[in-house]
C-alpha cells in the first residue's frame, strides 16, 4: 500500500504518537509523517505510507495554514500557553482593532525568525529543547519565513480580571514557519509581551480539514476493509508543478535512472523539480544536471516496476 493520509492529530499526542499507533492499525512499517505539530496543537497531520514516504520532502513545501490565538500581557518559556510566565506587563487600556490589524500586516511577506528555545531546531548537535530542559539558553539561527497572509478573524476581546488582551487569527505560511513566534513578534510591535493561546493546523501539504481522519476513524475503517482514507502519491504534485508524461521508450530509461535531455522534455529552472508519470502514475522526480548542460538527472525514482 503505498500513498498519503490526512490523518487529524488530536491534542495530547504527539506527531510520532501518530506514526506508532499507525504502523499497528495499518500494520506497516514504512510511515512518515510530513511536517511536525507541538502535541498542544491539533489538525491536519500529513501522513506517507509505502513508496509515498519518498515524496515527503515535497509534501513540505506546500503551504499551511493554521487558526489560533493570541494573547497579550504576557509571555511565556515555551511561547505558547503550555509555558510558565516570563514577562507580564498589563494591558491598562484595550487595543483597537486598528493598531491591532495594522501590527499583523508588518508580519506578512518575507520575515525573519528565531527558532523558540523549546524546538526541534539543532545547535551543535543537540536540539534547542534539549539545552532548555537543562536551563540552558543558547544563540540561536536565525531563519527566514514566509507568510503569505496574517488576519484578525475575531472582536479583541478584553480581560479585566487578568489585563491581557486575546484575538484570533488565520495565518497562511510557508515552510519552516514558527507561529507561536509570530504571535511573540506580533506582541513586541504592539509593545506588550505576548504568547500563542491557541492553535489548529487546518490545511497542510494540500491537504484539508475537511480530507482529514481521526486515527479511531482510520481504525474503523481497516477493520471494515475500506481504504478509501488512503489518497495516492499523486496528490502531492498539483496544479503549481510542471509534469512530463513519459512515452514507454522515455519509462524504459528513467526506470534505470536514465537521463532525461532538455530537448525532448522541456527546459526547467535551477532548483526546480519535474515529476515524470507513466500511465498516469508518478514514477519519478527530475531536476538539472548539476554539470551537464540541457540535462535533467533523476533526484528520486518512486516506481521502477
Amino acid at each position: 500500500m503505498d500513498g498519503i493520509i490526512a490523518l487529524w492529530k488530536e491534542r495530547g499526542m504527539t506527531s510520532h504518537d501518530c506514526v506508532f499507533k499507525l504502523r499497528r492499525i495499518l500494520q506497516m512499517k514504512k510511515i512518515g509523517h510530513g511536517g511536525t505539530l507541538d502535541p498542544d496543537v491539533d489538525g491536519v497531520l500529513p501522513i506517507c505510507i509505502g513508496k509515498g514516504t519518498k515524496v515527503i520532502e515535497f509534501l513540505q513545501n506546500n503551504a499551511k495554514v493554521y487558526e489560533g490565538e493570541i494573547t497579550i500581557g504576557f509571555s511565556t518559556t515555551t511561547e505558547d500557553r503550555s509555558g510558565e510566565k516570563v514577562v507580564v506587563k498589563a494591558v491598562e487600556q484595550p487595543l483597537t482593532i486598528e493598531v491591532i490589524d495594522e501590527a499583523m500586516g508588518q508580519m506578512e511577506g518575507l520575515i525573519t525568525q528565531i527558532p523558540p528555545m523549546y524546538s526541534a531546531v539543532k545547535v551543535k548537535g543537540k536540539r534547542l529543547y534539549e539545552y532548555a530542559r537543562e536551563g540552558l539558553e543558547v544563540e540561536r539561527p536565525k531563519r527566514k519565513a514566509e507568510i503569505f497572509s496574517f488576519q484578525r478573524t475575531s472582536q479583541p476581546c478584553y480581560h479585566e480580571d487578568t489585563h491581557t488582551q486575546s484575538w484570533r487569527f488565520r495565518v497562511v505560511c510557508g515552510k519552516g514557519t514558527y507561529v507561536r513566534t509570530l504571535a511573540v513578534d506580533t506582541g513586541k510591535v504592539l509593545g506588550y509581551p505576548a504568547h500563542m493561546s491557541d492553535l489548529t493546523r487546518t490545511a497542510s501539504g494540500g491537504l484539508e480539514k475537511e480530507q482529514s481522519f481521526t486515527l479511531q476513524e482510520i481504525t474503523d475503517l481497516v477493520e471494515g476493509d475500506d481504504w478509501s482514507f488512503v489518497l495516492p502519491i499523486e496528490k502531492v504534485f498539483d496544479d503549481s508543478y510542471k509534469k512530463l508524461f513519459l512515452t514507454e521508450e522515455q519509462y524504459n530509461s528513467v526506470k534505470h535512472g536514465g537521463f532525461l535531455s532538455q530537448e525532448e522534455v522541456g527546459k526547467i529552472k535551477d532548483g526546480e523539480i519535474l515529476p515524470v508519470f507513466y500511465h498516469q502514475q508518478v514514477v519519478g522526480i527530475y531536476e538539472n544536471h548539476p554539470t551537464k548542460t540541457n540535462m535533467l538527472k533523476p533526484r528520486k525514482i518512486l516506481r521502477n516496476e
